[in-house]
């Protein structure tokens, strides 16, 4: 048995050995038919390369976008999974507007998860910084205006009173032209209506301090809030229930 099985073994690799150097030969061969056949010079094997269309590149960031937008409507997990995303694309999509104002949405993501005041103020001053370095291509968006105006308010929310108020103005300013960009988008009008809210219940200390920043200082009236809190339930009734219990306020 040892000795059939011996023999047996030699005959196979043999055979496999022999069957190798055929396959060699005949992929020599291929490849010398196919190179005569074309017949090409290093520049011309070079330009047979295939490069990306622009239409499968807009389907890759399509795909793109859409994978970010599922996971910004997720858990935690999910949205730290998106910025690592985002983050990880930057290189190929930065100057693409539908990718920026998610890259500054996901950096705002951060912000509200993370507990350290040092790594707020990172995310928040990291994601207007992505903006303001790209802020020529952005000017007629809606969506980048908004999150530059969110991000400016969490930068500021451990600052001094008059850096929050300057910070203040500045979100006012971007979410007024967001809302002249895209006028029936709900989530602006509710943004304004706190901005109003918030400027209606300024304290003592810091109405003095707008008075001495600005010569016209930003007014609002707890009646302006309202009014902006019933256009979003106008555009879209039961769209917060934040904004539900401003109304009741």
């Amino acid at each position: 048995y040892t000795t059939a099985n011996a023999e047996s073994d030699y005959d196979r690799e043999s055979e496999r050995e022999s069957e190798e150097g055929e396959d060699e030969v005949s992929c020599d061969t291929v490849r010398t038919v196919r190179r005569d056949s074309l017949d090409l010079g290093p520049e011309e094997e070079t330009s047979l390369r295939v490069e990306p269309s622009l239409e499968e590149e807009g389907e890759a960031l399509g795909q793109l976008l859409e994978q970010a937008d599922r996971l910004h409507a997720g858990d935690e997990r999910d949205r730290r999974e998106g910025f690592q995303l985002l983050l990880n694309n930057k290189l190929a999509y930065g100057e693409q507007r539908e990718f920026l104002w998610r890259l500054a949405r996901a950096h705002s993501d951060m912000w509200e998860l993370t507990e350290n005041e040092e790594e707020k103020q990172s995310y928040a001053s990291e994601g207007k910084r992505e903006l303001e370095l790209a802020s020529q291509n952005w000017d007629q968006s809606a969506e980048c205006h908004q999150w530059f105006a969110i991000l400016s308010g969490q930068q500021s929310e451990q600052e001094s009173i008059p850096k929050r108020i300057q910070a203040g103005c500045v979100f006012k300013e971007h979410i007024d032209k967001a809302i002249e960009l895209k006028p029936e988008d709900p989530q602006l009008y509710y943004l304004l209506g706190k901005w109003c809210y918030q400027v209606a219940h300024l304290g003592w200390l810091e109405k003095k301090t707008v008075s001495a920043l600005f010569e016209t200082p930003p007014t609002a009236t707890v009646q302006d809030a309202l009014q902006n809190f019933l256009r979003v339930e106008e555009l879209s009734p039961g769209f917060s229930k934040a904004g539900r219990v401003y109304i009741a306020k």
